[in-house]
C-alpha cells in the first residue's frame, strides 16, 4: 500500500511540474477547500497561535489571517511537489533574487556565510541560490520521519543546486569545509522549536516568551562567517522575491545573543507585514519556560 501511494505521489509531482499555472493553482484551492473547511487541519492551533501573536486584532481580522494562511500553504503544498521534478528554467521564472551582489562580495573577501531564515514565503527555494553564486550552499534540514517523503524533498534540495546537511551533522560539515578552506552559505531555518529541555536562550517573539535555536549565533562568532538575513516575500501566487540583508560582516566581534536578538526582531517585523506567510500551523509554543526556583 506504501509503495503505491508512493507511486501515485510521483505521478502527482510530475504532472504539476509540467502542467500549466492554472491547473498548479486550481488544484491548490482544491487542498484549500479540504484542509480549511473539511478536515480543518490545525486550524484551532493557527487561530491561537494568531490571537496570542496579535491581542491587538479583532476576532474577524484573527480569521481572515487565518484563511489567508490556509490558501499560502496551499499553495506551498503544489509548489513543492511540483518543484521536486521541475525543469530549471521553470523553477527560476518563479524566483527574482535582490543583493546577489553583496554575496559576490564576501566571496572575493574569502568569507563564508551563514544564512538564517525563518518557516515565511517558501523556504524551501532558497537552495536555488547556488545558481547565482560561487559558493556551495549548505542547506541544514531536520530528517523526516517518513523515509519516502525525507528522500523526496532531500532530491529536491540536490536539483536545487544545494548540498543537503542533517542538522545531527552540521557542525561536523562545517568543520570539515573549514579544514578544506571551502567557501559555503550554511542556510539555516532559525525559527523552529527546540527540543524540551534543550533551550538555552528565551526571548520575547510576537507578544510571547519565545526559546530559540541558539546555533545560527554560535556558528557565526565561532567561525567569524558573515550573517545574513534571508527574507523570501511572495509577491503573486507562483512569484518570489529572495532578498539578502547583511547583518554581520565580522560576527566575532557580536556580544552573546546579538546575532539571535537581531534576527528574531527581523522575522517578527516580516511577520507583523503579512502574517498570512509565516507557519502558523507549527505548535512553536509548545512548551513554557520552567522557572528555577
Amino acid at each position: 500500500m506504501r509503495r503505491i501511494g508512493a507511486y501515485l505521489y510521483i505521478a502527482a509531482s510530475w504532472l504539476l511540474a509540467h502542467s500549466p499555472k492554472f491547473i498548479l493553482y486550481g488544484v491548490a484551492d482544491f487542498i484549500y477547500f479540504i484542509l480549511y473547511k473539511v478536515i480543518k487541519y490545525r486550524k484551532k492551533v493557527v487561530i491561537k497561535n494568531l490571537t496570542h501573536s496579535f491581542p491587538e486584532k479583532s476576532e474577524d481580522e484573527i480569521i481572515e489571517i487565518t484563511r489567508k494562511f490556509f490558501h499560502h500553504l496551499s499553495d506551498l503544498f503544489v509548489e513543492n511537489m511540483a518543484i521536486i521534478r521541475m525543469s530549471k528554467k521553470r523553477f527560476l521564472s518563479m524566483v527574482e533574487y535582490k543583493n546577489t551582489e553583496l554575496l559576490n562580495d564576501l566571496y572575493s573577501k574569502n568569507k563564508s556565510i551563514v544564512g538564517i531564515i525563518g518557516h515565511y514565503g517558501n523556504w524551501e527555494i532558497l537552495p536555488a541560490i547556488s545558481f547565482f553564486t560561487q559558493y556551495e550552499v549548505l542547506s541544514v534540514y531536520k530528517p523526516l520521519s517518513n523515509k519516502f517523503f525525507d528522500h523526496e524533498f532531500f532530491k529536491m534540495r540536490r536539483r536545487l543546486g544545494s548540498t543537503p546537511v542533517s542538522m545531527n551533522d552540521t557542525f561536523k560539515t562545517i568543520i570539515s569545509y573549514e579544514r578544506e578552506k571551502k567557501l559555503y552559505i550554511l542556510g539555516l531555518i532559525a525559527d523552529q522549536r527546540p527540543q524540551k529541555g534543550r533551550a538555552s536562550y528565551w526571548t520575547t517573539f510576537l507578544n510571547q516568551e519565545t526559546a530559540v535555536f541558539l546555533g545560527p549565533d554560535k556558528i557565526a562568532r565561532k567561525f567569524n562567517s558573515a550573517v545574513f538575513y534571508t527574507h523570501i516575500d511572495k509577491i503573486k501566487r507562483g512569484k518570489y522575491l529572495v532578498e539578502f540583508t547583511l547583518l554581520y560582516e565580522n560576527p566575532k566581534d557580536c556580544k552573546e545573543y546579538e546575532i539571535t536578538e537581531r534576527h528574531v526582531q527581523i522575522l517578527e517585523e516580516k511577520i507583523r507585514q503579512k502574517p498570512e506567510l509565516w507557519l502558523w500551523s507549527h505548535k512553536r509554543w509548545k512548551y513554557k519556560r520552567e522557572i528555577e526556583n
